[in-house]
């Protein structure tokens, strides 16, 4: 294991350059923050390429309790003291590990989809929402994340903290806009659903079960109306009393969770 002792360290300002979009975008690689990701990256088969551990923690560390990195090829772990540890960190509480991983790229016209669901994230800005969304799509078997453009980056810190593992795990394809995803869904014989509060339907009166495109809009505005207009299915999600609508994390939850409901 190796020392960083200056924040001029080439390893270091490379790791700090990742907490901003346009270097994870040049580099293609992300931070993941704590001992339990870092051991979901390893499951995962997820190639670790650089691991920062503040200088207190790990198997050495007082009372002999910490992580076990010995997966991780020595020469690519790194101790920092606390004073450097603390300018990667993006939690309160920090837990002494960071990680540097590459991001899963996703070629989706060459993706094995069959009859999988796909959940459409437009122009959604909390990055808390983007990484619960990605978290829920995995646990409700959905096959694919599509961001289209003006959706808020999906590995960000805040959006891979919240999705818990899953953003190691799920596929993610990046579309310009709505025309792309109509070609893209029509090759593979997906419906376009989109929620909307004069819909004719509740979402659970519709057969989401398989080959749906669900979609999930901006906070403020909802769904564009250019993909209102293209879609095949339009649904509601019941509310009784004067609240006039849900989070969109939790409304995207109840309707890809639909998929395993009313799955045949």
């Amino acid at each position: 294991m190796k020392e960083i002792l200056s924040d001029k360290n080439k390893i270091f300002r490379h790791a700090l350059e990742l907490k901003k979009k346009k270097y994870r975008d040049k580099w293609r690689e992300y931070l993941i923050e704590g001992p339990n990701l870092v051991e979901e990256a390893l499951k995962e088969g997820v190639e670790i390429k650089t691991l920062m551990v503040r200088d207190d923690v790990g198997p050495d560390s007082p009372g002999g309790v910490g992580p076990d990195f010995s997966e991780v090829p020595g020469d690519r772990i790194y101790k920092l003291p606390p004073s450097l540890f603390s300018k990667l960190s993006d939690t309160v509480t920090p837990q002494g590990v960071i990680g540097v991983v590459a991001m899963k790229e996703t070629a989706p016209y060459e993706m094995e989809l069959g009859d999988g669901n796909i959940i459409v994230l437009d122009r959604l800005q909390d990055p808390g929402n983007i990484g619960t969304i990605l978290r829920t799509a995995d646990a409700a078997g959905f096959s694919l994340a599509v961001f289209l453009k003006g959706t808020a980056d999906p590995y960000s810190p805040k959006a891979v903290r919240s999705a818990a593992g899953s953003v190691l795990r799920m596929p993610v394809a990046f579309f310009e806009d709505g025309e792309e995803l109509s070609a893209f869904l029509k090759a593979r014989n997906k419906k376009l659903a989109v929620s909307c509060m004069d819909a004719p339907k509740a979402y659970f009166q519709e057969d989401l079960s398989r080959d749906c495109a669900i979609v999930v809009g901006n906070e403020g505005n909802g769904v564009a109306p250019e993909l209102i207009e293209m879609s095949d299915i339009k649904i509601r999600i019941p509310m009784a009393g004067n609240t006039e609508s849900l989070n969109a994390s939790m409304a995207a939850g109840i309707l890809m969770y639909e998929r395993i409901r009313s799955k045949k």
